[in-house]
């Protein structure tokens, strides 16, 4: 499946959370809601697998209101659930470049790229700045678990 750049031309929002953007990249046809068949796709395009059972058990287990799909508070929870430090290991193996123990900006910019947002190398150092507590200028899975909550 290609993805059409122009279906989901994302604004940039200072205010907007990493959670936020994660989000509203799921939210292919923006209507504010993740389907299962949303999130399939998007765990397809960057570069893992979720069967179609597995993504409709996963909106399932997650949608508070019965609609078969995931707003924004549905995902936040998702996100922080019981499986958390397996899927922030997973996430964090995403934006971690070559295999390395932590996030450049370099790795910040590339990830950032195909989620629909362009940063500069600059705008990505700031941004790790603000959740490296150790000051060492990368994000280790310690900062970028904080970082996500």
């Amino acid at each position: 499946m290609v993805r059409k750049v122009e279906k989901r031309s994302l604004s940039i929002n200072p205010d907007c959370s990493h959670l936020e953007l994660v989000f509203r990249y799921f939210d292919e046809d923006g209507d504010g809601k993740i389907s299962a068949t949303e999130l399939q796709s998007c765990v397809r395009t960057m570069g893992g697998e979720l069967s179609t059972e597995e993504a409709v058990s996963v909106v399932g287990s997650s949608d508070s209101d019965g609609d078969g799909l995931l707003g924004m508070d549905d995902f936040a929870r998702l996100m922080e659930g019981d499986g958390e430090e397996e899927d922030l290991r997973e996430a964090f193996g995403m934006y971690a470049m070559d295999g390395c123990d932590f996030i450049t900006a370099k790795s910040l910019k590339r990830m950032l790229k195909r989620l629909g947002e362009s940063r500069t190398i600059r705008e990505c150092k700031g941004m790790i700045s603000v959740y490296d507590l150790n000051g060492d200028g990368v994000l280790s899975f310690e900062e970028f678990r904080a970082m996500m909550r």
